[in-house]
């Protein structure tokens, strides 16, 4: 009997947790090292707060109450993998470079219209956040849903060895994180290994047909499409501005969904999700309403109204693809005294300056009255017109705004997590 088989009945059940500091009388606390610290340092202080038990990976502090192995984020992980067979359920794995938190929060709102269905809360993503992920789900769970990120070569295909995808969807294979990968085709490689999990198991996959690449690198699966043309589901934009508005193509008629999501890209996410819901059996009237009373959070596309300001803050993460993307719809939306603030986007690699660059002169063409960039990375775009202001910092933003307030202006707000420029919103 494997460690994980003879410890897992004394776990089920159990809420697990990787944070001392988060300690629930019961939990199952598991210790993980990183760069800076030790979880093994805090288990005896994990057990003192009510923890049920404490798995660790140093017997300097092997003490009653703690289970001692060989290396506790692969003991988390396996357990986490061994508790995915035991559920027999169906679980969609998405990933892509964009849109896969919002189509992840879209799909759970739609599923939950006819299943019990647990989804990846917040960006609990990664190595650690797939493994928790599905130590969440009990038996009580009738659909799971997992999203997978990655910012290294080889992370998809290990988080689909743990989660055991039914179902896939990819929402775009972009440029980000290329410091990591290294270059776009180890982006490419990375996100298809879902579809390259699902191949051998007849596992579908759903593609959107306006998307070349996916269709080309779907070619060989059991596939369903969606999209403007797609033969599970159709749609098309009615409206962007303020909200998207789209239309689908249902046994019940074309169904107008008035959706709280800003910009026409999102329409894809929209779609996705759509479209999953009508393969798994979801009334296309349930799906409308789910979507039609989802409100975008986390910082993605929120519109705020500050009461001197309209205010799209898109901050949560920024990529090429995305700041294209957005900056785009910003340009075609109407609206008096328009502004831009960008922060610089991160991991790119030797394509920092070009795709900086870029950014810069097509915000250029958009009619703007200012636009404020922020970070090291937009320094060298900062002297392409009179109306264009460099800040090193939003720290530095933010003062400025304290003796220069912006007023009755449609402000847009986008950059990639570091910078942080949710502060912003107070001094607007």
């Amino acid at each position: 009997m494997t460690t994980i088989e003879k410890l897992y009945p004394a776990i089920r059940g159990h809420r697990i947790t990787t944070d001392s500091r988060q300690i629930i009388r019961g939990d199952i606390f598991i210790a993980l090292k990183g760069e800076n610290f030790d979880g093994n340092r805090y288990a005896a202080a994990a057990l003192e707060q009510g923890a049920a038990l404490a798995i660790i990976d140093n017997a300097d502090y092997l003490s009653p109450g703690c289970e001692l192995v060989a290396d506790s984020l692969l003991f988390l992980q396996q357990l986490a993998h061994y508790h995915r067979q035991q559920l027999h359920i169906p679980i969609l794995g998405i990933t892509g470079t964009n849109g896969k938190t919002t189509t992840k929060e879209l799909c759970h709102a739609v599923l939950s219209k006819k299943f019990k269905t647990f989804a990846t809360q917040g960006n609990f993503n990664n190595h650690i956040g797939v493994p928790l992920t599905l130590l969440s789900m009990d038996e009580t769970t009738e659909f799971g849903i997992v999203e997978m990120g990655a910012n290294h070569p080889g992370e998809i295909k290990t988080l689909c060895e743990i989660a055991d995808p039914d179902f896939g969807i990819i929402t775009n294979i972009g440029h980000a994180h290329l410091e990591g990968f290294g270059s776009y085709e180890n982006i490419i490689a990375t996100k298809k290994a879902l579809y390259d999990y699902l191949l051998p198991k007849n596992g579908p996959v759903f593609v959107n047909t306006g998307d070349p690449l996916l269709m080309q690198l779907s070619r060989d699966h059991k596939r369903y499409t969606y999209g403007q043309e797609g033969d599970l589901l159709k749609g098309e934009i009615k409206q962007t501005v303020p909200y998207l508005v789209y239309s689908l193509k249902t046994r019940k008629g074309d169904l107008y969904v008035k959706t709280h999501l800003v910009g026409g890209y999102n329409f894809d996410n929209a779609m996705a999700a759509s479209a999953i819901g009508m393969h798994f059996g979801i009334d296309p009237l349930d799906i409308q309403t789910a979507i039609e009373n989802y409100r975008p959070s986390n910082l993605r596309s929120q519109l705020i109204r500050s009461g001197r300001n309209t205010i799209i803050l898109d901050a949560y993460n920024a990529n090429p693809s995305s700041m294209r993307a957005s900056v785009g719809n910003f340009c075609e939306m109407p609206g008096e005294h328009k502004v831009v603030i960008l922060g610089e986007m991160l991991e790119l690699g030797t394509e920092n300056a070009a795709a900086h660059e870029e950014i810069v002169r097509l915000t250029q063409q958009g009619n703007f009255d200012r636009i404020f960039l922020i970070g090291n990375n937009f320094e060298h775009c900062a002297d392409k017109c009179n109306f264009i202001t460099w800040f090193k910092d939003t720290e530095s933003f933010m003062e400025y705004l304290k003796s220069h307030p912006l007023n009755d202006s449609f402000i847009f707000i986008k950059g990639s997590r570091g910078n942080k420029l949710e502060r912003i919103v107070e001094y607007l």
